[in-house]
This record gives structure tokens, C-alpha cells and sequence, in this order.
């Protein structure tokens, strides 16, 4: 698909669609017409879906700021999410769910403090009191902290969907990123580990329109995985160092009474010591072959600009 002129090189907005037929015709006439007014790109990506969403996106394909592509079959959000980023041409690129929950009038604002600030990532923070679903924040509040104890984690909403990136490092990180929910997640992870400016600016949200969320107990399941795999990418050594001094500390902890006790040393303690000596030493390699990985990701990324 031919690549249509930009009116300006400063923003691309992408938006993710699976079946949100519903949602749709509510929200697209006056996001449109504000994107229009402001010369900001869009990028839609119809992730296969199986209702009317295509047709709707049809109807809008003809304009001269906007952008739909499809996948064949669905894969995943974050899947949608890298190929609209992958197709960004612009300074900043800005990702918004497609369920008509976000506002485009918080856009303007945000772009406005990341220029301020010089933000290479902005978060969109929610203020989600008045829909507020116990269930999910429950999910929301141990993925939170499962993560910091993984990682440093210096902001609250880790997995809003309304993110603005730099958009030459958001594409730098995409092929270390899942295609599924956990996107959000661990493309903002990759951002604070890897020593890029992370912000947050509060935004509103509505009511979902319609349609059905595809956050499950196993998208949360799914994400927490993920994260311990971005954990172990930036600082392994975080994983392996507190399992070789527990096992360490158990293995002296046993050992002492049998050694006061004139028994010689003990079969178990010893396990347990040399355990943890063989985690510490694979935290070690571990963290050489990440860093080596990551460096090789940004070598690449700096050659192909070229």
C-alpha cells in the first residue's frame, strides 16, 4: 500500500481495531475531524476482525491523513500495535485504544508537554474511579507490583494504552515486544531500563462504548511471563541474585546446628550452598548475554537508519 503525504512530520496516531464495530461510528467523525484540523496521521489496524470493522474503516480510507491495514488473522494487540508503529513515519507516534474509550482532545495537551519536557515516552495515566471494575484492578495492582520487584518501575500506569513514544526508539525496541496485551507493558519497561526519559500526564477516559474487552485472568497470567522475560533481558541478575543468597543462607542456616552438634557437614547444606553459588554464577552469563543482546538491538537499529 502506497504511503500517503504527510501534512506535517510531527505526530501519527495508532489505533488497534478488533471487532469494535459498535464502538466505531461514535468516536471516529470527531477524532477524525480533529486529526484533519491539527494535520496529525492516522494509522488504523483492523487485527482480523470478524464484524463490520473493516467496512467502517472503509469509509474513511480516502482521507488524505489516513491510514488503514489490515491483518488476515488476529494477531494480538500488540501484534496490531507494532505494525501501525513499524509504518510511523513521523516524530512521535501516539497509540490509543480503539474502543472509544480515550479522548482526542487529551492529545494536544500531551504533545504539548512532551515537546516541554523533551519526554521520549509519555504515559497516558488513568483516573479510572468512576468505571472502576474490582476484578481488573486487582490483576492491575499485582502485575504492578510483581513488577517492581523484578525491575524499577518510577510510574503507576504501566499498562494504559494511550502512550506517546519517540517514535525512532519505540521502533528500536518493537522486535523485543509480544503481540499480545503485554505490549504496553514491556515496551515501557525496554524505555525506563534502557536509560530513556518516562513520563506520565493524567488524561481522562470514558465508559466503553460497546464491544467486549479480551483482558482475561490468562492476559494477566500472560503478562506477568512476559514481564519476568523482560526481567531477565535487562537485569537477570535481579532474578538470580536473591535465589543464590536464599539458597546461601539456607544452606549455612541448616548447616550450623549439625556443625554444633559434632555431626560433620551435612549432604543437604551443601546442595543448597553450591545451588546458590551456580545461580550467582548464571546471573553472571546471563546478564553478559543481554547486555551483548541488547547492544546488538541497538546497532542494528542504528545501521538500517543509516
Amino acid at each position: 500500500m502506497p504511503k500517503k503525504k504527510l501534512v506535517n512530520d510531527e505526530l501519527t496516531i495508532v489505533l488497534p481495531i478488533y471487532n469494535e464495530a459498535q464502538s466505531l461510528p461514535y468516536f471516529l467523525p470527531e477524532f477524525i475531524k480533529t486529526c484533519k484540523t491539527n494535520g496529525w496521521h492516522i494509522i488504523f489496524v483492523n487485527d482480523g476482525s470478524k464484524d463490520d470493522s473493516a467496512l467502517l474503516l472503509a469509509q474513511y480510507e480516502k482521507e488524505p491523513l489516513l491510514s488503514v491495514l489490515h491483518h488476515k488473522v488476529n494477531r494480538g494487540y500488540g501484534g496490531a500495535l507494532k505494525t501501525g508503529i513499524a509504518a510511523t513515519k513521523t516524530r512521535y507516534v501516539l497509540t490509543m485504544d480503539g474502543d472509544g474509550q480515550h479522548q482526542i482532545s487529551d492529545v494536544e495537551a500531551m504533545l504539548q508537554f512532551a515537546r516541554k519536557s523533551d519526554a521520549d515516552m509519555l504515559i497516558g495515566s488513568r483516573n479510572e474511579k468512576e468505571y472502576i471494575n474490582i476484578y481488573r484492578e486487582m490483576g492491575k495492582w499485582m502485575i504492578r507490583n510483581f513488577t517492581k520487584i523484578l525491575v524499577p518501575l518510577p510510574v503507576k500506569d504501566l499498562n494504559s494504552g494511550f502512550k506517546l513514544y519517540r517514535t525512532n526508539l519505540a521502533d528500536r525496541y518493537l522486535r523485543l515486544c509480544p503481540d499480545s496485551m503485554a505490549f504496553s507493558d514491556v515496551i515501557t519497561l525496554l524505555f525506563i531500563n534502557q536509560g530513556h526519559l518516562v513520563l506520565e500526564y493524567p488524561i481522562s477516559v470514558k465508559k466503553r462504548i460497546g464491544g467486549t474487552s479480551s483482558i482475561s485472568t490468562y492476559t494477566a497470567f500472560q503478562t506477568i511471563i512476559e514481564i519476568l522475560g523482560v526481567a531477565m533481558l535487562v537485569n537477570p541478575l535481579r532474578i538470580f541474585l536473591p535465589l543464590s543468597i536464599i539458597c546461601i543462607l539456607a544452606g549455612v542456616i541448616w548447616e550450623i546446628p549439625i556443625m554444633l552438634a559434632g555431626r560433620g557437614v551435612s549432604v543437604g547444606s551443601m546442595l543448597a550452598i553450591v545451588l546458590g553459588a551456580l545461580f550467582f554464577f548464571l546471573g553472571l552469563i546471563a546478564s553478559q548475554l543481554a547486555s551483548i543482546r541488547l547492544h546488538l538491538v541497538s546497532t542494528n537499529d542504528e545501521q538500517e537508519s543509516d
